[in-house]
C-alpha cells in the first residue's frame, strides 16, 4: 500500500525546523563550576528551611558547585514595591546568575510558606530579552514540624513547571525538622540526610547535562512564530 504524503495546512513552515542533533547531543561542555542558587521560605532566626539549604549548599560545594543562599529578609510582597527595590534586584540578579536552583520551604497550613511564594512571585518569566528561569534546573525540598508530608514540594513542582524549570525527579521532605539538627545548625546523620545528598547529587548531574544545551532545549516552534513584541506582551501581562 502506497504511503500518503502528509500535509500541514496549519503549519507555519518558516518556523518549523528539524531536530538539530548536533546542538542537542554534542554541545561544547562548559568548564566552569555549576552555579546554584538556594531559596528558603522562612524568616525565623532558627529557620529549618534555611538550615537545610545551608546543608545542601555544603554538599553542592563538595560536588564542585558555586552556591549562593538568598536571604529573603526585607523582600517586599510581590508588587508592593517597584522592581528596582534592592532586595528584588538582588534576587533577580542571583536568578540570572544561576544555572540551577534549590527551593526549600516549610510546610505551613498544608502549603508552602508565603515567604517562599513571594520570592517566586518576584521572579519574572521574562526580563527584557532574558528568561531568568527557562531551561535551568530545580530541586525542591521541604521541612515540616510534624509528620512527613509532601504538600509543599508538590506545590513547588507545579511552580517549577510554570517557570519552565527542569525540575529533577528526586526531592527531600524532612518531618519533625526540629529533631534533625544539632544546636549548631548542622543536620544529623540519618536516612533523611542521605536523601538530601541524593537530591543534590542528582541536581548537579542534571545541571551538567542540560546547561550547555538549555537554549536549544527551550527553543520552541510557537515562540519562533511570535515577534519579540508579541512575546513580551504575552508573558508580561500587568493588568492581571
Amino acid at each position: 500500500m502506497a504511503e500518503t504524503e502528509d500535509t500541514f495546512p496549519a503549519l507555519h513552515t518558516e518556523s518549523f525546523r528539524q531536530i538539530d542533533r548536533e546542538s542537542l547531543l554534542s554541545p561544547e561542555p562548559g568548564q566552569h563550576r555549576p552555579r546554584i542558587l538556594l531559596l528558603h521560605g522562612s524568616l525565623r532566626e532558627r529557620s529549618y528551611s534555611r538550615l537545610l539549604n545551608e546543608e545542601a549548599a555544603r554538599i553542592l560545594r563538595a560536588l564542585g558547585c558555586e552556591t549562593r543562599v538568598y536571604d529573603p529578609k526585607g523582600l517586599p510582597l510581590a508588587d508592593g514595591e517597584e522592581a528596582s527595590h534592592p532586595k528584588v534586584a538582588e534576587l533577580r540578579e542571583a536568578v540570572i546568575w544561576s544555572e540551577g536552583m534549590v527551593w526549600c520551604s516549610p510546610e505551613r497550613h498544608g502549603a508552602m510558606s508565603g515567604v517562599m511564594k513571594t520570592q517566586i512571585d518576584w521572579i519574572p518569566l521574562a526580563l527584557g530579552g532574558v528568561r531568568p528561569t527557562q531551561g535551568k534546573t530545580l530541586a525542591v525540598m521541604q521541612v515540616s514540624g510534624g509528620s512527613q508530608s509532601f504538600n509543599a514540594v508538590n506545590q513547588l513542582r507545579i511552580l517549577g513547571r510554570w517557570m519552565r524549570l527542569i525540575t529533577i525527579p528526586n526531592q527531600s521532605s524532612v518531618p519533625k525538622a526540629f529533631t534533625e539538627f544539632e544546636e549548631d545548625g548542622r543536620m544529623m546523620a540519618s536516612p533523611l540526610y542521605d536523601r538530601v545528598v541524593d537530591v543534590m547529587e542528582e541536581l548537579v548531574k542534571f545541571t551538567l547535562l542540560t546547561r550547555d544545551r538549555a537554549d536549544y532545549l527551550v527553543d520552541r516552534y510557537s515562540e519562533r512564530k511570535e515577534s519579540p513584541e508579541q512575546l513580551s506582551k504575552r508573558v508580561n501581562q500587568k493588568s492581571i
